[in-house]
């Protein structure tokens, strides 16, 4: 099974992207990759501000190096870009996805137009 990265939003209204986050990870799971949410993760310990969020995110790109590919959900946050600058970095395989608002998840690879 391939460990995946599950790249999305969690700042701003984070009860909202908690939830979208949790199914993300199951629409991976349905796919048969493992996922791996650092934002479903680290805040239940860390502040999501100053020092907390660093060091969460920190973690959480230390755990990239461990995945085989990143799937990215939703419109790209700052958060997200950082994941994605550190995905290509490693030269690893990253895949677009529409948002859990989408009438269906569409994956494309990296280099097509995201839905």
């Amino acid at each position: 099974m391939k460990k995946a990265f599950i790249c999305s939003a969690y700042r701003g209204d984070t009860k909202k992207n908690t939830e979208r986050a949790r199914r993300y990870c199951l629409t991976a799971l349905d796919h048969g990759y493992a996922p791996f949410a650092p934002h479903l993760l680290y805040p239940q310990f860390l502040r999501d501000s100053g020092a907390g969020r660093y060091i969460g995110i920190q973690c959480g790109l230390a755990f990239l190096k461990c995945c085989d590919i990143l799937l990215v959900f939703g419109a790209v946050t700052a958060g997200m870009h950082t994941e994605i600058e550190a995905a290509e970095r490693l030269g690893m395989e990253i895949e677009y996805i529409g948002g859990i608002s989408d009438d269906a998840l569409y994956v494309q690879s990296k280099n097509k137009h995201r839905v």
